[in-house]
């Protein structure tokens, strides 16, 4: 069964130039009839065909740069394609952006809530689940305080502990998350491999090779918005180290 299908997918974003027009340059500008242009256009995804079935682990992997978050964003509706079709079956849940939503003036009880509510959770379920997501972040009484007295590790443990008190369908997770000590590194991990074996389906974001080969079964290659190779998870990896390195061998994890 198809969870997402991308067809012919492509995406434009518009932006604004950075900067103010003097009285000087204006003048000078109608004077010649010529005034610079105050945006432009840049093509983040173009003609992305995919599909992800249940069961699947899929990789997305590519220079800095390819679009791989921006992909990923797409999928998770965060972006609507410019062309093009996007088909979804399930509930998505993201892991990434991990601060989003989060009121600064507000304590760590009541952001549990608020973020929890951005992630579909009804006032019923997140009753439920606050105290073991307290527990899972070990924080006690720093969620008593305004999180803007939270060191960025707070925050980072907070926001993982929230984003990860789910049961997705469809889990798209950017990058391998490192949060707080080694300890909470550790808890961290083995979640992240919980939700995983649970989830429908996943796709994974990451410069890590040997953990895109470890976990998916499944890789498209991404270069400039395009993708470059789509196939078993191997293949696509050897082929993208080759262009990395000609000499480079991935051992397997």
């Amino acid at each position: 069964m198809s969870l997402i299908e991308l067809n012919d997918v492509g995406l434009l974003f518009r932006v604004r130039r950075l900067g103010r027009v003097s009285l000087k340059e204006y003048l000078v500008q109608g004077l010649f009839r010529h005034r610079k242009k105050n945006s432009f256009e840049v093509q983040a995804l173009e003609h992305i065909d995919l599909t992800i079935r249940e069961g699947e682990r899929l990789g997305i992997i590519g220079h800095n740069g390819a679009g791989k978050s921006t992909l990923l964003k797409l999928l998770a509706g965060i972006y609507p394609p410019t062309t093009g079709e996007r088909r979804v079956r399930g509930r998505i849940s993201s892991l990434f952006d991990l601060a989003l939503g989060f009121e600064h003036e507000a304590s760590g009880w009541e952001n549990i809530k608020y973020r929890g509510y951005l992630q579909g959770e009804t006032p019923k379920s997140v009753r439920a689940k606050m105290q073991a997501i307290a527990d899972f972040s070990e924080l006690g009484e720093f969620l008593d305080m305004p999180v803007r007295y939270y060191s960025a590790g707070m925050m980072v443990r907070l926001a993982f502990s929230i984003a990860t008190a789910i049961e997705p369908d469809i889990l798209l997770v950017d990058e391998v998350l490192a949060a707080g000590d080694i300890g909470f590194q550790n808890k961290a991990r083995e979640r992240m491999r919980s939700l995983m074996s649970s989830a429908r389906a996943v796709v994974l974001v990451s410069h890590d090779l040997a953990a895109i080969d470890a976990i998916c079964d499944r890789v498209v290659w991404l270069d400039r918005g395009r993708t470059k190779m789509a196939g078993p998870a191997k293949e696509v990896i050897a082929a993208y180290a080759r262009q990395i390195d000609p000499d480079a061998q991935l051992k397997a994890a």
